[in-house]
Order: C-alpha cells, then structure tokens, then sequence
C-alpha cells in the first residue's frame, strides 16, 4: 500500500460532494462560514422545491387517498404504518399525527415499529421479511389502511407486507423515492406517493409533508 493509499479518505471522497467545504483548505474563518451558509441555503432551497413539486403532483393521487382512509376511518377502521431505517421514524411519526394530533380529531393509527418486543421476536422466529406481514395477519381486519413508507420502493419485507394487506382487503398506500421502485404499477398498492428524487434526505423530507397534507385532508373529511 502507497504512501497515497493512506492520504485518500474514502469517507472524504464519498461526502465532498454533499459538503465540499469539508476538503477545503480555508484558514479564513469568515470565508469557512460563508461557504457554510451557502451550503445551507442550497439545501434549504432545493427541499422546498422538492416539497412543492411532490405536492403539486401527488394532489389528485392524495384527494384520492384521503377520501378513503376517512371513509376506513368512519367505518370504524384503522390506520397502520411500517417503514425500514430512517423510514421507520417517518412511518412513526405519522402514525402519532394520527393519533395524538395537537388538533383536530384523533384517529387509531399504530406504528409496526414501535414493539421492539414483537419486532425482535418475528425477525428471530420467522425472518426479517415477515415483521410486519405477521403484525398484519394478527391485528389487521378489511377496514383498515396499510401505510409502506420507504425511499426506493423495493424493500422486501414492505412488499409482503402490502400483498398480505391487500389480500385482507386493507387499503394500501405506498410512499417511494427515485422512481418508485416496485411500488409503482404494482397491483398490491391502491396509492403510490411518488417524490421524484435522487437524495435520501430530500426525498423523506418530502414525503414528511405528503403525509401531512394527508393527514390535514382525512381530518376535514373524516365523519364526526
């Protein structure tokens, strides 16, 4: 191994171009924290971009979803959500937007994450692709609403999932990143929440306000 093996960080290569600022050789303090702060501006900038065009084109696919997640809901349905990773965060949150709103009414919505119990218990016995398939299988019944949250579509475990949904007549809405992966034209998925990205980060903060802007929807359309 070169002395120029041990001088190249591959951690350095794979993030300069996220935060070029970081290789930089800048002593002047006052140009470190310019470069900073047009790094986040840029950021800033381009996500509520992303946000708005996600918005503009999901809003039929989301006036669509609303309309019957309310109805599931005054039928005395329920909502259930799971998600991988930093989607499992995102999957959480808005099942506790549902459920605990700060207003509006509050609806059944429960996270398949949030048993770490159970969660361990059917990745250990039955295998990581079925956590939530069997959570499912055990909870869910023909009213209810299945929420995939995910950043490439293609997650195997969400799959089965959404198929095991969609065979007890569940209501099934996916949320994707990049191109949807194998949540778009899939039979098992009635909704697909597309956000048209090639950044992890963008993508879930995108998909952060289409799930809001769901949840404002149900509540003005969910029966008293």
């Amino acid at each position: 191994m070169s002395q120029q093996d041990f001088d190249t960080n591959p951690i350095d290569e794979a993030t300069n171009f996220l935060y070029p600022f970081i290789d930089s050789h800048e002593t002047d303090a006052s140009a470190l924290l310019a470069d900073l702060t047009r790094s986040a501006q840029a950021k800033a900038a381009d996500s509520a971009a992303l946000r708005q065009s996600s918005v503009q084109a999901c809003s039929h696919l989301l006036a669509t979803a609303s309309a019957e997640v309310a109805r599931r809901f005054s039928a005395g349905g329920r909502m259930f959500t799971f998600g991988n990773g930093g989607s499992s965060t995102d999957a959480a949150t808005m099942a506790a937007l549902f459920a605990q709103p700060a207003s509006g009414r509050a609806l059944p919505a429960w996270s398949l994450t949030a048993d770490q119990a159970v969660l361990t218990a059917l990745g250990n016995d039955v295998g990581f692709d079925l956590v939530f398939a069997r959570q499912l299988i055990a909870r869910a019944g023909p009213n209810d609403v299945a929420v995939a949250m995910s950043t490439s579509g293609n997650s195997a475990d969400l799959l089965i999932a959404l198929r095991e949904a969609r065979s007890r007549g569940l209501y099934t809405i996916g949320f994707a990143g990049y191109d949807g992966g194998a949540f778009t034209d899939n039979t098992d998925v009635d909704i697909c929440l597309v956000v048209n990205s090639q950044s992890v980060h963008r993508i879930q903060e995108s998909q952060a306000l289409l799930g809001y802007q769901l949840w404002v929807a149900v509540q003005a359309e969910v029966e008293p």
